[in-house]
């Protein structure tokens, strides 16, 4: 058992306590460790009297000062909301033409819009609209149910083979699948298909051309239209331009011919107001145009 004593070096007490030799010396706390404990709890102390702090079963104590950060926040968004309204309004009055002609509405509609098609579109169209394998490119001006405003804005009410009951219905017929054409036919059309925008053909492929015109005439011209530029009214698209939704190479365009094609895209009415619609509409208008970066 120690012995308390005092050390000859130090001059302070031991603890009594020694471990081969070693005597531990009784070393005060130091005198600013103190103080900040100290300062520490009377802070404590002063925020739990001046703010919410302890939970009361189904309450809380609402401090002195009555601060509510839930209250703030509250107040902070009915203040942004109604600084909105200033201009939401006036985008859900006026008309697509109206707007697109105030440069005021068309700041929002670039900086809102955006945002909006960010969160809900981005996904399958890519941030800058520029779509993917399956996803229409928006900023082509190649619209498959008509590019102006009015137009877009009812594609994103409605969608497209969704579950809406007023939505926009289009699909490819399988060629292949059904047994409708058979392999050289369908070469001969995708041959076909690829020399109306200009692609480069492999010298196989030429020969084809004039049969997979016939085919074309026969089994294709009344969704793509005669000169295969498409019929917007059925959704069907254009095969003159550059923009494939799903390839434009032999392999890609072959089997889009035999598997046929049905696009989805879920309509947004009831999950987006309708001034939020009106907004991305505007704002995928401006794509093309560069107006949305």
């Amino acid at each position: 058992m120690g012995t308390e004593k005092r050390d000859p070096v130090t001059g302070q007490m031991t603890t009594g306590h020694e471990w081969n030799g070693i005597e531990e010396l009784d070393t005060p706390i130091p005198r600013v460790v103190l103080f900040f404990l100290a300062l520490g709890i009377l802070f404590s102390i002063g925020y739990w009297l001046l703010m919410p702090a302890w939970p009361l079963g189904t309450t809380y104590t609402k401090g002195l000062l009555g601060n509510d950060q839930r209250q703030i926040v509250t107040r902070q968004v009915d203040d942004a909301a109604q600084a909105r309204a200033v201009w939401t309004e006036r985008i859900a009055t006026a008309s697509f033409a109206e707007i697109a002609a105030n440069e005021t509405l068309m700041h929002h509609v670039r900086e809102t819009g955006r945002t909006l098609f960010i969160d809900n579109c981005a996904v399958c169209h890519g941030t800058n609209g520029a779509g993917g394998p399956g996803f229409p490119n928006l900023a082509a001006s190649a619209w498959l149910w008509g590019g102006d405003p009015e137009a877009l804005a009812e594609t994103i009410r409605v969608g497209i083979n969704s579950s809406h009951p007023d939505t926009r219905s289009s699909q490819m017929m399988a060629f292949g699948q059904t047994g409708m054409l058979d392999r050289d036919a369908m070469l001969s059309v995708a041959a076909y298909v690829r020399s109306l925008s200009g692609q480069h053909l492999a010298e196989e492929d030429q020969p084809r051309i004039e049969k997979g015109k016939e085919i074309f005439a026969a089994n294709c011209v009344a969704c793509h239209g005669p000169d295969g530029k498409g019929l917007q009214q059925l959704g069907a698209p254009n095969l003159t331009d550059a923009h494939w939704i799903y390839g434009g190479d032999v392999q890609s365009v072959y089997t889009s011919i035999y598997n046929g094609r049905q696009g989805h895209m879920p309509h947004w009415e009831g999950r987006l107001s309708p001034v939020d619609i009106k907004l991305i509409a505007l704002y995928v208008s401006t794509l093309a145009k560069g107006g949305g970066k």
